[in-house]
């Protein structure tokens, strides 16, 4: 239920546990956010973009004509400075297909096996559209090692 004068936007996921972090990352601004409905049964948005960025578009285009208003949709990874950037937007299936969190932390260790340089950082990108139109694409990362 949408309170008097809050925002209701509709999260491009079927994952109870993102939306909840959207929720705590938006900390007491006035949105509704909710999933969308049916996610799990819609046709898996291809994410074929270069960037976080293109790949959060794509998504957000792609599951907006299922969703009434305003709709958002994320991309995001980790780029390792000492792999070129990698896994990048390839982060969820950095170990192949049928990718495991496990198997891709495993790689990732492998590859950084004797490195010094350890800078990293997780980069999320959000498309915010209504109905075909971009209204936004915003970007964010965390530094670390």
């Amino acid at each position: 239920m949408n309170p008097t004068g809050w925002t209701r936007l509709i999260c491009a996921t079927g994952n109870a546990g993102k939306l909840r972090e959207f929720r705590l990352a938006a900390g007491d601004a006035r949105l509704d956010l909710e999933l969308l409905p049916n996610y799990k049964l819609l046709p898996e948005a291809v994410e074929d973009g270069a960037t976080f960025e293109e790949n959060a578009v794509k998504k957000a285009q792609h599951y907006s004509p299922h969703a009434s208003g305003l709709l958002f949709a994320d991309d995001s990874g980790l780029v390792v400075d000492a792999l070129g950037g990698a896994p990048g937007v390839y982060s969820a299936r950095f170990s192949g297909p049928g990718a495991t969190d496990a198997a891709n932390n495993a790689l990732l260790l492998e590859k950084m096996r004797g490195v010094a340089n350890r800078r990293a950082r997780f980069v999320c990108a959000i498309a915010l559209v209504e109905g075909p139109r971009v209204l936004g694409v915003y970007r964010g990362s965390v530094e670390g090692t």
